[in-house]
């Protein structure tokens, strides 16, 4: 990904290895939800949806790649299809404000396959974790593990999910219709 470069001259903290805004028009904006929704789509597919060439979708896809915008693509599995699924939302709390105990922390939710995300919050609670399992066995063992014998976690809750209403991660990018 593109950083800000350090220059010789004093440089403010917030500049250092800041990723540079890309520039985007009206099709950029629409190609991209294009790609968000299905990466999938053949570059003939998405040129007719946007007017453009495959080679021109090519060499827009190879900007947003180049510049760090369009970061990977991935394949987005339905859980129905797998099983038996089971995903919770955990609230939790750190019994200090150590900044070398959150990273520790941060990195254990990096390593764990389960969790989907991590956000690191403001209020009463620190995080805010996703994370799936095959059931609620499963989800009872990764709580305890990852946080009921925590040294570093004051307290957590665990929040199962009844249903998925809605899932994504998709950046809005233009108005909707």
């Amino acid at each position: 990904m593109p950083v800000t470069p350090i220059e010789s001259s004093p440089a403010k903290t917030q500049d250092i290895c800041v990723p540079r805004p890309i520039s985007l028009d009206d099709i950029d904006r629409h190609l991209l939800d294009l790609v968000q929704d299905d990466a999938g789509r053949s570059l003939y597919e998405l040129g007719d949806e946007v007017g453009l060439s495959p080679s021109a979708v090519q060499r827009r896809l190879t900007r947003y790649r180049t510049s760090g915008l369009l970061a990977r693509q991935i394949a987005v599995l339905d859980p129905r299809v797998l099983g038996e699924t089971m995903t919770s939302v955990v609230l939790v709390a750190l019994d200090r404000e150590s900044e070398s105990l959150h990273t520790a922390f941060r990195d254990e939710m990096l390593a764990e396959p389960r969790v989907q995300q991590c956000y690191g919050i403001v209020g009463q609670w620190d995080y805010v974790i996703v994370h799936v399992t095959a059931g609620l066995r499963e989800s009872r063992a990764l709580s305890q593990r990852l946080f009921l014998d925590h040294p570093n976690v004051r307290r957590y809750e665990t929040l199962p999910a009844l249903e998925s209403i809605k899932v994504g991660l998709t950046l809005p990018l233009r108005a909707p219709d």
